[in-house]
Order: structure tokens, then sequence, then C-alpha cells
């Protein structure tokens, strides 16, 4: 029996996809599971204080290494690592140097969470 819904079956090549990605702090999409979505992006400097009231907030570096500044400490994350910030923490990420990394948060999700401001990037945009 033939599908009414032919699948396509090809990987996603995340290199691929970072190399498309020209701005920094401006999260790319790439793939979807239910209602959450798998962003990357390229980081550099200092972001802003924020948090994400409803949702916890998952940080996969690929390249390089980040830092998450909270109120009471910090935490470093490698090239091969993640890390999940809980719902409701206040954070800011910093990187020294260019990292790359993927997001993985719910579909809607702001970059800048209930801070808004000049570095809230545009949501849903796909690459």
């Amino acid at each position: 029996m033939q599908s009414l819904y032919p699948m396509k079956y090809k990987s996603i090549n995340l290199t691929e996809k970072l190399g498309l990605v020209t701005e920094q702090w401006a999260p790319r999409v790439v793939a979807e599971m239910n209602d959450y979505q798998f962003k990357v992006v390229k980081l550099e400097g200092d972001f802003i204080w924020h948090s994400h009231k409803e949702t916890d907030e998952t940080f996969l570096v690929l390249e390089g290494d980040l830092r998450i500044d909270f109120r009471d400490g910090a935490v470093q994350i490698g090239a091969g690592e993640l890390f999940v910030v809980p719902k409701g923490v206040e954070h800011k990420p910093y990187a020294g140097k260019e990292v790359k990394l993927m997001l993985i948060e719910p579909r809607g999700v702001l970059n800048t969470g209930d801070a808004g401001g000049e570095r809230t990037a545009k949501n849903d945009v796909w690459i």
C-alpha cells in the first residue's frame, strides 16, 4: 500500500546549516519534534539577563566554549556537552570566542525570554 504522505528521508547536516547562519544571536530552526524545535545559532560576546517562565531551555555546544551566568554562579559548557537551564531561572550566556550550538526548546520561545528588547531575534525562522 502506498502512503498518502510520501516521506523524504534525509539527515540534517548541522555543519552545513551553521554555514548558512550569518548573524550572531539569531537562532535558526533546523528540525521540529512534536512541539519542540532544534535551533542552531552562533554566539560571541555577552547576551542579556533573561528567563523563560514557562519552559526549560537546552544548550548543546557543538564548537567552542560557552559560559552561562546565573545570579548565584555559572556553568561552563564545552564542545560535546549540554546543559538544561530550568524554567524560570534567570541566566545570561557569554562566549569569549564564537560558539556554535544547538538550542532545544518548545516552538514559540523567544531568545530573550521575558526580557524582550532589541536583542530579540525573529522567531520560527527555518534554515
